[in-house]
Formats: structure tokens, C-alpha cells, sequence
């Protein structure tokens, strides 16, 4: 049985989910819409002084009204892998003698273990839009990378990965999935 004949009642998120696959930076969906976006950069502005803040925010107000299509601001939450810099945590630890030293690096991997119990995450910022124009999506991500940059916000072109991310916390709401793709036969 064909995917769009088992429609919403296929126990399979496949089925019911209209994309066709996700490839150069683009979900592309049964109907041939492409979704891409812009991933934001994050920024505390609340760190900064209130003059900041203000200019800001009132740039990003502007850059929303320039806005003149349909789009999806989307946080999605990412895990933290420190495994690479707790390695080298332990590497410098064998390899200092200095007690004073050996406390520091001591501490920083038992704040690290902390991060790893807790399931500490990195939470991202993605502008997502679709049309069925490759050209108008990409003349869009580049209205709005420059737009943000006049905000003082740094962002780039979604990739693939991050695309999958976005989905992977919609359909598991948040929940972080250990398991590998399944095929069907």
C-alpha cells in the first residue's frame, strides 16, 4: 500500500507526516513545498546595558514588520555533548602535579559530571518558511541573515542536522531519542 493511501491511520510517523526527504538544507514535502530557514545565534541580551537592550529590541520589532510571509519561529532544545572536553579534562589532570592546579581541573570535571547527569541542553532559535521557489527561499534566508545582523544577531542557514532536530523535538516533544531509524521491509 502506497504512504499517501495509509495516511493517518499507519501506526508509522512516515505515513502520516508529509515529507519526501530532507536534502541541501531543505525539508521537502510531498506536495514539492521546500521548508528552509535561518538558525539564530543566541544572544542574553539582558546582560547588556539598558541602551543596548532597547536598540535591540527595537530592531527586531522592525525586522519582524519587514516580514511579509508566512514563517515558523521555532525553539528547539539540543543536547550538550562535553564528552571531547571532559577527555581533555582528564588528559590535563594526569598530566599536572601541581595540587592547586589538580583542584581546579577537579573542579571543572565534577561540574561537567553535573551537566551530564541533568541533561543539560543548548536551546536554539530556527526562522523556518516554505514555498515551492528554491530561488525565493534563498533570496529570503538572505533578507533575514541580514536582517538579524542589523539586530545585532548572528544566524546562518539551517543545515540538515539541524532540520532533523527541529522534527525529532516536534514529534518527541523535547524527548531526546536513542534509538536508530527504522526501515520497513
Amino acid at each position: 500500500m502506497a504512504a499517501s493511501k495509509k495516511g493517518a491511520s499507519s501506526p508509522f510517523t512516515e505515513d502520516w507526516l508529509p515529507i519526501r526527504s530532507i536534502q541541501n538544507n531543505m525539508i521537502v514535502t510531498r506536495d514539492n513545498y521546500k521548508v528552509t530557514g535561518v538558525k539564530i545565534t543566541p544572544r542574553n541580551i539582558f546582560i547588556l546595558d539598558p541602551e543596548m537592550q532597547n536598540n535591540i529590541l527595537i530592531g527586531l520589532r522592525n525586522f519582524y514588520n519587514t516580514i511579509d510571509y508566512e514563517f515558523w519561529l521555532v525553539v528547539a532544545d539540543r543536547p550538550v555533548d562535553i564528552s571531547v572536553y571532559m577527555s581533555q579534562m582528564q588528559l590535563l589532570l594526569n598530566d599536572t602535579s601541581s595540587p592547586a592546579v589538580r583542584k581546579l581541573i577537579m573542579q571543572d570535571i565534577e561540574k561537567g559530571e553535573t551537566f551530564i547527569r541533568n541533561n543539560v541542553v543548548d536551546t536554539e532559535y530556527y526562522f523556518l518558511f516554505k514555498d515551492k521557489n528554491v530561488d525565493l527561499l534563498q533570496k529570503r534566508v538572505r533578507q533575514m541573515i541580514n536582517g538579524l545582523a542589523t539586530c545585532g544577531l548572528n544566524a546562518s542557514l539551517v543545515s540538515n542536522d539541524d532540520l532533523r532536530l527541529v522534527l525529532d523535538n516536534f514529534l518527541n516533544g523535547g524527548s531526546t531519542t536513542e534509538f536508530g531509524t527504522v526501515m520497513p521491509v
